[in-house]
């Protein structure tokens, strides 16, 4: 009996961290911020994901992780910018060429694992802390870095594997210059969403344990 309660009141919150995060996909410049001058989206919506894996375990936060990749997905294919290619295959990929599938594993793989990496990263550090409750802020922060870095990382790693020269030619640029572009999106976009990740996430899941509405999955 209190294992189907707990299951239920998981379902229910993995729910609500559903809800949020469609919300901040599908509500303009909250959770994909379209940033011209790159070709690229920054986005928040990863991090109730990160939340939740944290909260709720790595399968519900693998759960959030693919609902993430459903908007991108959904986002890409409604309202597809230049490279909306890599993130759905049903966007052609320049000269009328069809969609790739590849685009799926690049919009379902990484947003999938930042909603297992996180729970990882935060069981490790404090299962390591000589006192738990001490390094308790220090893992959020972490954890939140680690799966914000996991989602850009992965997803601009497989647009170069498996899309970098139809990646230069949407951006008009020369192939040879692709992978200077992209290390540079991982470290400025990327280190900005980590930030922006780490802080929200340390906030949000530290005010949700004192208040006694959640406490971290590790621990349950």
């Amino acid at each position: 009996m209190n294992n189907n309660r707990i299951n239920i009141r998981s379902m229910a919150q993995a729910a609500m961290f559903t809800a949020l995060i469609f919300v901040l996909a599908f509500v303009p410049y909250i959770g994909y911020i379209k940033i011209p001058v790159l070709a690229i989206q920054a986005t928040t919506v990863h991090i109730p994901v990160i939340v939740g894996s944290i909260l709720l375990g790595p399968k519900y936060g693998g759960f959030l992780g693919g609902m993430f990749g459903l908007t991108s997905l959904i986002n890409n294919t409604m309202s597809p910018g230049i490279t909306s290619f890599c993130f759905s295959p049903f966007v052609e990929i320049g000269d009328g060429a069809g969609g790739s599938p590849l685009a799926l594993i690049i919009c379902f793989v990484p947003r999938i694992l930042v909603g297992i990496v996180p729970y990882y990263v935060y069981t490790l550090i404090q299962s390591k802390a000589k006192d738990p409750a001490s390094a308790n802020k220090f893992s959020l922060v972490i954890s939140g870095i680690a799966g914000s870095m996991t989602n850009t990382i992965l997803v601009m790693s497989m647009i170069y594997i498996f899309f970098g020269h139809e990646w230069a030619d949407a951006k008009d640029m020369a192939y040879s210059k692709v992978l200077g572009v992209i290390l540079s999106v991982v470290a400025i976009n990327g280190t900005m969403e980590a930030i922006v990740a780490a802080l929200i996430t340390s906030a949000v899941v530290f005010a949700f344990i004192k208040a006694k509405l959640f406490k971290p999955y590790a621990k349950k």
